[in-house]
């Protein structure tokens, strides 16, 4: 299920910055241009929810490993 055009062009990220979002059709998700968190889109539907985003890949937090080296 997609989500109407007329819709996406209105929508924006959720934080301060209000950027504008992109579609990823394979993926069902939305992206921030600002801010890279991906929005899912569920039953054609966009979860906007800050707390439900997905953070870019750069942004996650690595496991740390303990000092002295391997895990």
């Amino acid at each position: 299920m997609s989500v109407d055009p007329a819709l996406l062009s209105i929508l924006r990220c959720p934080d301060e910055h209000h950027a504008e979002l992109t579609l990823d059709a394979a993926a069902q998700t939305l992206t921030c241009t600002s801010c890279g968190r991906i929005f899912e889109i569920r039953d054609g539907i966009p979860v906007l929810l800050l707390d439900e985003a997905k953070l870019p890949e750069a942004e996650l937090p690595e496991a740390k490993l303990p000092e002295g080296g391997a895990a």
